[in-house]
């Protein structure tokens, strides 16, 4: 009688267990590590309803880019400002030498490396164009013109979030402190 009792606890143990064993196959690739402070929360960017003023000369603030290129890259210091959605915007111009002019309002996300584009200067240059508007996009570090590498890495981000306020981030580019200039 003790023996079938417990034959009996050991089937029902093992049928128990047996429920309880490992998931079964999927075909989900979870070979990716992803340390748990990077995994990102569901984010949900701020919404944006109004643009800021079309940029003034007075405002605007030069950033080097690359020696290469005979662009200008200017950013107009009353536009920027940094989300509570991590998103930094602000509008950028950008002068050749025989005087032709592109202005973009953007933004950039400094905890995966992408910008976006909000509106352009419309063609009378006389407001906003938000016909233009394109998702996030990854930053080309490659190209000769790539001024949003240079935000990023030179004053807007340091290990995936903003370098400070907007007043601190301006206070950076008219002092021509860059992230490499603050290390030595």
């Amino acid at each position: 009688m003790k023996a079938i009792a417990l034959f009996a606890a050991s089937a029902a143990a093992l049928a128990v267990l047996a429920g309880c064993g490992s998931p079964k196959p999927t075909n989900k690739d979870d070979s990716a590590f992803v340390y748990l402070m990077d995994r990102q929360p569901n984010w949900v960017e701020n919404t944006v309803d109004t643009l800021p003023p079309l940029p003034q000369d007075a405002n605007l603030l030069e950033i080097t880019v690359s020696e290469n290129t005979p662009l200008s890259f200017f950013v107009d210091k009353n536009s920027l400002t940094v989300g509570s959605d991590g998103v930094i915007r602000y509008t950028i111009v950008v002068k050749s030498p025989a005087g032709a002019r592109n202005v973009n309002y953007e933004g950039i996300r400094c905890d995966n490396y992408n910008w976006r584009l909000y509106a352009s200067i419309n063609e009378d240059q006389t407001g906003w164009d938000r016909a233009v508007e394109n998702d996030f996009r990854r930053i080309e570090n490659g190209e000769l013109n790539s001024y949003h590498a240079a935000l990023y890495q030179d004053y807007f981000c340091a290990n995936k979030l903003p370098t400070g306020s907007a007043k601190q981030i301006v206070q950076n580019i008219q002092m021509k402190r860059t992230a490499v200039s603050n290390y030595h």
